[in-house]
């Protein structure tokens, strides 16, 4: 989701990398769920994300569609995003109490909270958003261990393949026929979502592959 900010209002000024230490740190997040509460349509949803959510729960994309993730339109790609619910307006993954019943399974932008990611020169780096957690006393923590996602520079790579990807298709939109962007907008949503995963496969192998592939089948359209 492209967002146009001022860094200055929203960060401490400082760009990080995953080998830098930020106060990230928030006791666990005891007594609190502000972050997973009144989000709307906010956390989108990559497909590692979904190979994690698909694979950790023994589902079907489609499955989570009834009452975990929504699809709306992003940037002018149609994509999934984590669904809030109840009077409360929370994640659907939230139990009682107030704790994510997926943690280990938690999507990219959940993870790196309270970091965002600012994209230039074809590559990205983190920023502390220093409004957005209701935690005043953080801690110092690196941020590798903080994003706890193995196979982090494969990881960073696929995140920057996947932007990047989008950025271009996204960007060749608006001179397209309504119905071609409708085609290119399905066979996205299908070739990188809505087609299971192999659980006993590595992602980034499967995710190369598909990236391959769509990007020979969109050569045709854009």
């Amino acid at each position: 989701m492209e967002r146009h900010i001022d860094m200055n209002e929203v960060s401490d000024g400082k760009l990080y990398g995953v080998n830098d230490m930020a106060k990230v740190g928030c006791d666990d997040c005891k007594g609190c769920f502000s972050c997973c509460q009144g989000m709307g349509n906010s956390i989108v949803l990559d497909p590692y994300d979904v190979y994690r959510l698909t694979t950790g729960l023994d589902c079907k994309f489609e499955e989570l569609l009834v009452d975990k993730i929504d699809l709306q339109v992003v940037d002018g790609q149609i994509l999934p995003n984590l669904k809030m619910t109840g009077e409360k307006d929370c994640c659907a993954f939230l139990d009682a109490n107030g704790r994510c019943s997926i943690h280990a399974l938690r999507p990219s932008m959940c993870r790196i909270f309270p970091l965002g990611r600012i994209y230039e020169n074809g590559s990205f780096q983190y920023f502390l958003q220093v409004n957005e957690c209701k935690k005043k006393e953080r801690t110092k923590v690196k941020i590798k261990k903080w994003i706890d996602t193995p196979d982090i520079v494969k990881n960073e790579a696929f995140i920057n393949c996947w932007h990047y990807f989008l950025k271009d298709v996204t960007g060749k939109m608006p001179s397209l026929p309504e119905d071609t962007v409708k085609q290119i907008n399905m066979y996205i949503l299908n070739a990188f979502f809505v087609t299971m995963y192999q659980s006993n496969r590595d992602f980034y192998e499967q995710f190369d592959e598909r990236m391959k592939v769509a990007k020979e089948v969109l050569k045709e359209l854009l």
